[in-house]
């Protein structure tokens, strides 16, 4: 539907476009072009003439085309339904453009991003009289089997209200009346479905601390570069280092309420296989559908370069939602790299002064805008909900110093830097021990202390130490060789490549592997520990290294990861017995 006109066209530069005429238009008024009604976004202001981005292929615009405003910023619809839907950068729903406009997408074309036809069965939570906030809820639909929406007072209203009237359990459309709130003496009636900017977070009650960790059953992440649930944390690598099977594992197994995964300017062959594989993957907590608790957002490369950049906002903004209604939300963005690509495109566009590698000067504000978005907190109705951040980085050639990466490191607190050199041994997750941190790691001390009798930050420090040490012995043997190294050193270096190959590495593919709780993984850490106390004091005795090597029990805790299921963490503790008696006779042959 055609608004006022405000403006006409001047000038085409691609997707930026020059608007002249100006007469009543806001910044970051959401406008259509032409007769097609193109979406775009007014993104400058200089008297009367307006620069303007369109989300959409701009062939065919001409200088004389009407410009329509809206009155409103380009903003997310949210209501039942989103889950389980697949989006462009625009949230428009993919499938329903293909039904209107075959496998390539037509100029102008839109579509509901929710099914306005479709009843959900609403059951109101208040009562007429009872006084409501902005987000509070006034009722819950069921979206999907695992999912309870909470239809919540639009939290663009301000102070108290009274209401006047609920509808009664039933079906209703997202658009049907479900209720009337009143506030000095104006009355407004609410629907199912909310609009918010998506360029502006939702507003909240507090911040709270960052003390549980999001657990992702990949045992390099949980055990030494835990992350947080409401934390944020870049995984950069160059191409085939494993970011988005990274990312994909993590959606699939983390312990998030729900997933929202921004396919941001990847390639199209990579964005299919994840559209065709989400639909087919089991939710291992429920046993249906993964995508019962998924958004997927693919915006692919060879799509419009403005949508590419509005993309990572549509999809926080989804996130941010369902957070505020108690919910813990993990968003993968892959990749934020493209993302800064369009940046960099469209600033050229406009014709503004570049920075470092032709990045806009403001390249550092966006991350740190969109990672800030991130947090564990308190919602207007007082329910604790988290948006977790997990971004994917895409450096040219593996540098890390390029900028992207560089103004990423500043404003996340954890980095999953991948190594080239482990993806080519084929050791996944590809993530080097010793490029990667996490801030986390002492907030989340005492939940995971809690799970392990106080022993996993001790441990933690000792298996860090030692995998540093391991780092110098290495240039060591490179220039004389392990003969060289007393036994007590190489079995450093022993110790490390089990812990390495029975614990860093994971098979995504094994029935067991592919998931490791926090209670396997204590064992686990645990057992490696104490196979380096035991060995060391035996080495200390004169047992040579290479027969606690040869033990059988050695082979067994190299297989634990195979062998072992997160049911059955006893067996460690069965390993735990036999190997104190394995080295304790070997010990014992060796004494004077």
């Amino acid at each position: 539907m055609q608004g006022r006109i405000i403006g006409q066209v001047k000038r085409v530069n691609g997707p930026v476009l020059q608007v002249k005429g100006i007469t009543d238009a806001a910044m970051m008024e959401l406008v259509h072009v032409g007769e097609g009604q193109i979406v775009g976004e007014i993104v400058k202001l200089s008297g009367t003439t307006a620069t303007v981005q369109v989300y959409e292929d701009a062939t065919g615009i001409a200088p004389g085309d009407n410009v329509y405003g809206s009155g409103m910023s380009l903003s997310c619809t949210l209501a039942p339904g989103l889950i389980g839907n697949i989006y462009d950068g625009i949230q428009r729903p993919l499938e329903d453009l293909r039904r209107l406009s075959g496998d390539f997408i037509g100029k102008g074309i839109s579509a509901s991003a929710v099914d306005e036809k479709r009843r959900w069965h609403f059951v109101p939570v208040c009562r007429p009289g009872d006084s409501l906030k902005a987000g509070m809820v006034l009722g819950t639909v069921q979206e999907t089997s695992r999912v309870e929406h909470r239809i919540m007072v639009p939290s663009a209203l301000s102070g108290e209200w009274v209401v006047t009237d609920i509808s009664q359990e039933g079906d209703y459309r997202v658009h049907d009346r479900i209720a009337t709130i009143e506030q000095n003496g104006k009355s407004r009636d609410l629907d199912m479905v909310q609009y918010h900017p998506i360029r502006a977070p939702r507003p909240i009650r507090e911040r709270l601390n960052l003390d549980v960790p999001l657990v992702t059953g990949l045992r390099v992440i949980d055990s030494l570069f835990p992350l947080a649930k409401g934390g944020t944390v870049a995984i950069p690598g160059g191409f085939g280092t494993g970011k988005t099977m990274t990312q994909h594992s993590i959606a699939q197994w983390c312990d998030a309420d729900i997933i929202v995964y921004i396919g941001c300017g990847e390639r199209g062959n990579e964005m299919t296989d994840v559209l065709r594989e989400f639909p087919h993957l089991v939710d291992p907590r429920t046993g249906k559908s993964l995508m019962e608790r998924t958004i997927l957002i693919a915006n692919t490369s060879n799509m419009p370069v403005s949508a590419r950049e509005a993309s990572i906002y549509t999809g926080i903004t989804m996130a941010e939602y369902y957070r505020d209604m108690g919910y813990n939300v993990a968003i993968m963005a892959d990749s934020t790299s493209r993302w800064a690509e369009a940046l960099r495109e469209l600033s050229g566009r406009m014709e503004e002064m570049p920075a470092e590698e032709g990045f806009p000067a403001y390249l550092a504000t966006r991350i740190a805008q969109f990672y800030e978005r991130a947090g564990h907190v308190r919602t207007l109705s007082g329910e604790e909900g988290s948006v977790s951040i997990i971004g994917a980085v895409s450096p040219p050639g593996g540098d890390f110093s390029e900028p992207v990466t560089q103004h990423t490191r500043r404003f996340v607190r954890c980095f999953w830097g991948l190594d080239r050199s482990l993806a080519s041994a084929r050791h996944y997750p590809a993530i080097s021990w010793l490029d990667s941190y996490s801030e986390y790691a002492d907030e989340l001390k005492g939940w995971w202390d809690d799970q392990s009798q106080g022993k996993w930050s001790a441990n933690r420090a000792r298996i860090m130490d030692l995998l540093q040490k391991e780092t110098r012995l290495q240039q060591i043997v490179k220039l004389v060789g392990a003969d060289a190294l007393p036994d007590s050193q190489n079995f450093i270096l022993e110790v490390c490549t089990l812990f390495k190959n029975a614990f860093l590495q994971q098979n995504a593919f094994d029935e067991i592997d592919r998931y490791c709780s926090p209670a396997k993984q204590i064992a686990m850490m645990d057992l490696i520990l104490q196979y380096y106390d035991a060995g060391s004091e035996a080495i200390s005795k004169g047992v040579p290294m290479v027969k606690i090597r040869r033990l059988s029990v050695v082979q067994d805790i190299a297989r634990m990861r195979f062998n072992v299921s997160n049911d059955h963490v006893e067996d460690i503790d069965r390993l735990s017995v036999r190997l104190t008696r394995s080295i304790t006779q070997l010990g014992g042959l060796y004494e004077d």
